[in-house]
C-alpha cells in the first residue's frame, strides 16, 4: 500500500521528469565533443567491421576453399556461394557473391572461415550510386583485398592476441 502511494506522489510531482532534466543540465554547459568528419577522421578499433574483401595466398592463388561455412553461418542469408572443380582436381569458388544491404556485418563470416579467406577491411567510406551495385562479386572482392591486403594484415596482427 505504502509503495503505491509513493509511486502515485512521484508521478504527480513529475520527479522522473526532474531527474532527467538534471541530468540534461549537467551535460549542457560542459565541452562538447565533435569531428569535423571529413577533414578529422574518429579513430578505429583494429575489430572495426567494414567492407568486406576476399584475400589471396602470398603466391596470388585465392585462399576460399569453397567450404561454404561462411554461407552455413550467415545469418543474414547475404552470402551466395558456387563451387566447382578446378583442373588440378581442388575445388575452388565459381560464384562469390555477397548482398551488402542484407548483411549485417556480424562478422560471423569471418571467423567461421578456416583459411582466412573472408575479412572485414576498416573502410568504411563507400556508395553505391546504380542498382546492383550492392552486391559484390568474387572478382569485385578478390580486388578489394588486393587493393587493402597491407591494412589487412595490420590489423589482424592487431587483432591476434584477442583470438
Amino acid at each position: 500500500m505504502w509503495q503505491a502511494a509513493r509511486d502515485y506522489l512521484k508521478s504527480l510531482f513529475l520527479i522522473e521528469l526532474f531527474k532527467g532534466l538534471a541530468l540534461t543540465g549537467r551535460y549542457l554547459f560542459q565541452r562538447k565533443f565533435t569531428v569535423q568528419y571529413p577533414e578529422e577522421k574518429a579513430p578505429l578499433s583494429p575489430r572495426f567491421r567494414g567492407l568486406h574483401a576476399l584475400r589471396r595466398y602470398p603466391n596470388g592463388e585465392e585462399r576460399c576453399i569453397a567450404c561454404k561455412l561462411c554461407e552455413a553461418v550467415c545469418p543474414a542469408l547475404a552470402i551466395t556461394i558456387e563451387a566447382g572443380p578446378r583442373p588440378d582436381g581442388s575445388r575452388r569458388t565459381t560464384r562469390y557473391e555477397i548482398d551488402l544491404f542484407k548483411c549485417i556485418y556480424c562478422g560471423f563470416c569471418e571467423e567461421s572461415c578456416p583459411v582466412d579467406s573472408i575479412v572485414e577491411t576498416n573502410v568504411y567510406e563507400y556508395h553505391f550510386e546504380r542498382r546492383g551495385e550492392h552486391v559484390l562479386t568474387k572478382e569485385m572482392l578478390l580486388a578489394i583485398g588486393d587493393k587493402y591486403e597491407a591494412e589487412i594484415e595490420i590489423a589482424r596482427a592487431a587483432d591476434a592476441p584477442y583470438r
